[in-house]
Formats: structure tokens, C-alpha cells, sequence
């Protein structure tokens, strides 16, 4: 469906616009009482969900025209992959467990999460430039 591959390009943009400019930084207050930032816990946990469902419809989900599961392949997989990253940065800041039993995920994905940023940021953009290209 076209609405999902927009909004796969949209989603892969700003999560790896998020993990990129990750300051830490306060959120700006737009209305009264409303918050919305990139750099909200709740708002990047919705962002995060939501990037990886999409990551998963796109797996699931063809363009007409384009070959079934590997036809959006890279978008899906970065997609997935920031928005883990971005779901298990919530977990790791609100859970209890002991920093030893997520070690290995937060060496692998949260130390990377710059990288991982770039990569979807650019399946957004090649995504976008090249919609009809086999993996993109």
C-alpha cells in the first residue's frame, strides 16, 4: 500500500533524526500543558512503536509492482532496528533489573544508536529517491 510506504519514509526519518540529535536536552513547551519533543520519553517510546510496526507492515504489505518481501527490505530492517533502539532506551531507563542482563543489547545498540540514526535516516532518503529499486 502507498500509505504505508509514506509512512515508512516518514517514521525511518524522524527516528533517525532522534537517534542522531540525542542531547538530552529539555522539552520545549509548544501549548499550555502540551509537550511535544523529539526528546520526550513518551513521545520517543510512541515513535518507537510505531516505527517498528511499520518496520513489520512493510514486510508484510507490497507495492503493486514490486516483488514481494525483499522489495522493501532495507527500509523495514532500519526501521525495525531504530525503533527497537529507541523502545529499549525507554525500558533501560525505566526498568530495575540490574545494568549486567541488558549489557549486551546496550553495548551493541545504544553505543550505536548515532549509526543507526544514519542508516535510517539515509533508507529514508534512498527509500524516497528510488522507490522502485529492488531492497530499497
Amino acid at each position: 500500500m502507498i500509505q504505508f510506504y509514506f509512512l515508512s519514509i516518514i517514521l525511518n526519518a524522524l527516528t533517525g533524526y532522534t537517534l542522531i540529535t540525542d542531547t538530552g536536552e529539555d522539552d520545549a513547551v509548544i501549548e499550555s500543558g502540551f509537550r511535544w519533543s523529539l526528546h520526550n520519553e513518551t513521545c520517543r517510546l510512541i515513535l518507537g512503536i510505531l516505527t517498528i510496526l511499520m518496520g513489520l507492515l512493510k514486510i508484510l504489505s507490497v507495492v503493486q509492482g514490486d516483488v514481494a518481501v525483499i522489495g522493501d527490505l532495507l527500509p523495514a530492517l532500519a526501521g525495525f532496528l531504530a525503533g527497537f533502539v529507541l523502545a529499549f532506551e525507554y525500558y533501560r531507563n525505566r526498568s530495575t533489573l540490574e545494568p549486567e542482563h541488558t549489557e549486551k543489547i546496550e553495548h551493541l545498540l545504544i553505543r550505536n544508536k548515532k549509526w543507526i540514526g544514519f542508516i535510517a535516516l539515509t533508507a529514508a532518503a534512498l527509500h524516497f529517491l528510488f522507490p522502485s529499486v529492488l531492497l530499497l
